[in-house]
């Protein structure tokens, strides 16, 4: 066990700033009960690339990224086990190796999955990561130890738990069969892939959709299901192509200044790196997530019911198309779409579900930026959920009324964490929750 004192904790993109009394980094179980057990309040954090102010504010922090062993797999029951530490793209890389998969990923591999579970992450045209957990262990306030498995009543809570019913220490995932997809991208005016999302939902193994404000159009990503062996005619688009970053950085420099700029340099996006088509094959890892991040961004996210999605799409296309409103948004808004659950804290709470990215590549002047008030305003009205990792402003007025468990959950976390012990002051506003020194 390793202890820093009296530092500064920063996030990825620099936009949260914390001092913290004593930082841990942690290689074994038992450290991670014992400095839980001895910690007035305490936080937990992996990459920090979280845009919500969840993972540090706290006296006592834990960096997780030591504790990141494989612990083991059974081919029998196609599981493997791992600590809460470990970065998911070094599981994903362990499980392709023995021909399995998790069949809905993220589209980035750079997490901790202690913090991925917490929060929600998902991938699309499947359930949240959380739901593949078959069981885990979880570190509570007093220091012991609770198992937990997908048997368990518990489990819908612990699914999706933002870190405070307890710290997860090892987890137990379900996999599936690897399978090789057929990935064909291409752009559509929003007239026609609006209309077809639940058709293509029905036809799709996956379906996602980059949706680029102020140009009427959205990229189309469809994959399905094919042999390994067989052939397809590989296009990965001009070469110029891998320079998109790049080129949003320097179009998007000054958009905090003149937001109006946002529109014609989404313009000038779209017929330089979204006009062209692809067609590919690979797993859904190797083809569909993100190896890299060429800068830091700053994030918001929401979701909605997938059968009210086309209401709200067009609502909020007509808000931001206004040249009175400044809501100009960065390209892409990314759509993806989750199938429901019974996990409390779900996105897809007993309903499947669409998510909207909502993206600023100025991540220094994010405080400035009006698509997250614009979005997060009209998600609301219609009952909308924010993403737990993602930046928003609604507290326990707003999401007591969109999560049906809500109450339930504030009752279980009070009986498990009755100190508030896991809240940090962003937390302790979420729940409605009096200071506790």
């Amino acid at each position: 066990m390793k202890q820093n004192k009296n530092g500064i904790w920063t996030s990825w993109n620099e936009n949260l700033t914390y001092k913290y009394e004593s930082l841990y980094k942690i290689t074994s179980e038992q450290e991670l009960q014992e400095i839980v057990k001895k910690s007035e309040k305490i936080r937990v954090f992996g990459n920090k690339q979280s845009s919500a102010d969840i993972a540090s504010g706290a006296a006592t922090l834990i960096d997780i990224r030591t504790y990141n062993k494989i612990l083991s797999f059974n081919d029998a029951d196609l599981t493997i086990t791992v600590q809460s530490g470990v970065i998911l793209g070094d599981l994903l890389e362990a499980i392709e190796e023995k021909g399995w998969c998790i069949p809905c990923l993220p589209d980035i591999n750079t997490i901790t999955i202690g913090g991925a579970l917490a929060t929600g992450t998902h991938g699309t045209s499947g359930k949240l990561l959380s739901e593949y957990i078959k069981s885990c262990k979880l570190i509570l306030a007093d220091g012991s130890l609770k198992e937990v498995s997908d048997k368990d009543e518990l489990i819908d809570a612990v699914r999706v738990s933002l870190g405070v019913l307890g710290v997860l220490s090892e987890i137990t995932f379900k996999c599936e069969p690897i399978y090789t997809l057929h990935i064909k991208e291409g752009p559509e005016d929003d007239k026609v892939w609006l209309p077809k999302i639940e058709k293509r939902l029905k036809k799709h193994d996956f379906l996602r959709i980059l949706w680029l404000p102020h140009t009427d159009k959205g990229y189309v990503i469809t994959g399905d299901k094919i042999a390994p062996n067989t052939e397809i005619k590989e296009d990965l688009g001009p070469k110029y192509l891998k320079h998109r970053r790049t080129a949003s950085k320097i179009l998007y420099k000054y958009t905090h200044v003149f937001p109006w700029i946002t529109a014609i340099a989404n313009k000038l996006l779209y017929r330089g790196f979204f006009s062209s088509t692809k067609e590919h094959k690979g797993s859904l890892y190797q083809a569909t997530v993100t190896k890299s991040r060429g800068s830091t961004l700053e994030l918001a996210e929401w979701t909605i019911g997938l059968d009210i999605f086309p209401t709200v799409f067009e609502e909020l296309k007509t808000e931001i198309n206004k040249w009175s409103n400044k809501s100009f948004i960065h390209i892409p808004m990314d759509i993806r779409f989750v199938y429901k659950d019974q996990s409390w804290l779900s996105y897809a709470y007993k309903k499947d579900t669409v998510t909207m990215g909502c993206v600023s590549r100025n991540a220094a002047t994010a405080d400035t930026y009006e698509a997250f008030k614009s979005i997060e305003k009209i998600f609301i009205k219609h009952g909308g959920k924010p993403h737990w990792a993602k930046r928003f402003i609604a507290k326990d007025a707003e999401l007591s009324k969109v999560y049906e468990k809500w109450d339930d959950f504030k009752l279980l976390r009070k009986k498990l964490d009755p100190t508030n012990k896991f809240l940090n002051p962003y937390l302790t506003e979420i729940f409605n929750e009096k200071t506790t020194n």
